[in-house]
């Protein structure tokens, strides 16, 4: 019960802390935007390994043609801009210790390079491994340092998905 009281009032105290609630978040308050453009059909969902070094899928999939652009999903660092494992990559590292990461793609920005919500960060290559269309971006997000860091569901962090809590049950 102690904890439930804890919870309770540290809830109370972020959201009083937040100021009142805005009808349609952006980016700016920390959420993620799309990284392609039109919002895009997702083909293969975001499923995390227990425990996190077994198999499974760190990322959504996104519905895409080969050539169109990617755009960085918030402001941040360009931190790997080139291929890895084979793979052309981009990484960009957030404030607050998120990553997103986007692949294949094409890059046109270099590592160092800081990048603005909407920032063309390169182009979608087709083929990648496990999509069942020509072209898809892969998409992903952690949290941490990357020898230790925790995936996310990138589509949970989306500046459209609204945070609501649940009622408790006794």
């Amino acid at each position: 019960m102690r904890v439930l009281v804890a919870l309770v009032a540290l809830v109370a105290v972020a959201v009083a802390a937040a100021g009142p609630a805005r009808a349609d978040p952006s980016p700016d308050d920390g959420r993620l935007d799309w990284p392609l453009r039109p919002r895009p059909a997702v083909v293969r969902t975001f499923d995390a390994p227990t425990p996190k070094w077994q198999r499974g899928h760190r990322g959504v999939d996104l519905a895409a043609t080969a050539g169109q652009p990617v755009y960085a999903a918030q402001a941040g660092t360009v931190v790997f801009a080139g291929d890895l494992a084979g793979r052309p990559l981009v990484s960009i590292a957030h404030p607050g210790g998120l990553r997103t990461s986007y692949e294949p793609v094409s890059p046109s920005v270099r590592s160092g390079q800081l990048v603005h919500t909407g920032t063309v960060v390169g182009e979608v290559v087709a083929g990648h491994a496990g999509c069942a269309r020509a072209a898809c971006l892969h998409w992903g997000a952690m949290w941490g340092p990357a020898s230790r860091a925790d995936y996310v569901d990138p589509l949970g962090l989306l500046a459209g998905t609204p945070v609501r809590l649940l009622p408790l049950r006794p």
